[in-house]
């Protein structure tokens, strides 16, 4: 356990750093989204080509990993969002609340973390996962949020928002970035002189500022949040992200390997714990950006966050991770 908090502990410490000095206007908030902006378009790209360039693609596009993490997602979003209406809380609402129950913090977060509690190899379920975030569970999420409020024909406005959504993903410059690292890696290509030292220092700034991020969006979302929420009305969706999530990805590949797909133990234990993870953070600007309830949404996240600390290094305990080995 000392040595998994020795891993932990650190990643934590960042958000809540970057936490306090957004709250003590240390950042200032204009500073934020230039922080978010570094992190998306820069870091994290090339962070992620690195990982897609020394992985074989085979490993990238895992199957049988796609297909737990797909299924496992699907069933989180519409068991979120079928106890979530009520009154108070509507189907835009409850959509981006199945958002962030389904959709962990896999690429500020997830990909140093795991990678540093399990080595490089883990990396290569992650980026699975990603990429059904990306284009299924955040694209049907979106979708159904902007189709709530469609006022007139209901079909024509949830197919202009599924491919609003979907264009959104595709813009998403991380899912190019691992598509053009695994490219690489099937022909041979690796980069080298300043260019791979350029893109080296990129991604080795990735993780802090990353993590330093989350910290700051999440006191910003709290800051722009519209009215109190009930905690009945978020404590039961941070408790699905960060227990029920984990469970079913885990009954799902154990499922899945007892039927003979190509699942390792290893796989399985990174698809657990990326399952375990808290919310992606950058929910919240999405769901600012649509008009739903980000308060309750940031109040999610927040709770995740806060909470993943104990339940992601306790699960990953049990699961008998040993750093370095």
């Amino acid at each position: 356990m000392q040595a998994i908090l020795g891993i932990t502990f650190p990643f934590f410490a960042l958000v809540l750093a970057g936490y306090l000095a957004a709250r003590r206007h240390v950042l200032p908030e204009s500073a934020i989204p230039g922080l978010n902006a570094f992190v998306l378009y820069f870091a994290l790209p090339c962070m992620l080509f690195r990982f897609g360039n020394a992985t074989p693609v085979l490993e990238l596009l895992n199957p049988a990993a796609c297909a737990v993490w797909l299924i496992a997602g699907l069933l989180i979003v519409f068991v979120t969002i079928a106890f979530s209406l009520n009154a108070r809380v509507g189907l835009k609402d409850a959509s981006f609340g199945a958002l962030v129950a389904a959709f962990p913090n896999t690429g500020f977060m997830g990909l140093p973390l795991l990678a540093a509690l399990m080595g490089p190899a883990a990396t290569a379920p992650m980026v699975t996962t990603m990429l059904v975030d990306l284009f299924v569970t955040s694209s049907l999420c979106i979708a159904l949020a902007q189709a709530a409020t469609a006022t007139q024909d209901h079909g024509a406005g949830a197919r202009a928002a599924l491919s609003r959504a979907l264009r959104g993903a595709v813009s998403n410059p991380l899912p190019w970035a691992i598509a053009l690292g695994a490219v690489g890696s099937a022909v041979g290509f690796k980069l080298t002189g300043p260019l791979e030292v350029v893109v080296r220092l990129l991604a080795d700034a990735a993780t802090p500022v990353a993590l330093f991020t989350i910290g700051a969006v999440l006191y910003r979302a709290g800051q722009h949040a519209h009215g109190r929420t009930a905690p009945m009305d978020y404590m039961p969706v941070a408790l699905v992200k960060l227990f029920l999530h984990p469970l079913l990805v885990f009954m799902l590949a154990m499922a899945a390997r007892s039927l003979g797909m190509p699942l390792s133990g290893m796989q399985v234990v990174v698809l657990t714990l990326t399952a375990a993870l808290p919310s992606a953070s950058n929910v919240s600007l999405l769901a600012e950006r649509f008009g739903a309830d980000n308060g309750r949404i940031a109040r999610i996240i927040m709770s995740s966050t806060v909470l993943a600390f104990v339940s992601f290094t306790t699960l990953a305990w049990l699961f008998g991770v040993q750093p370095g080995i």
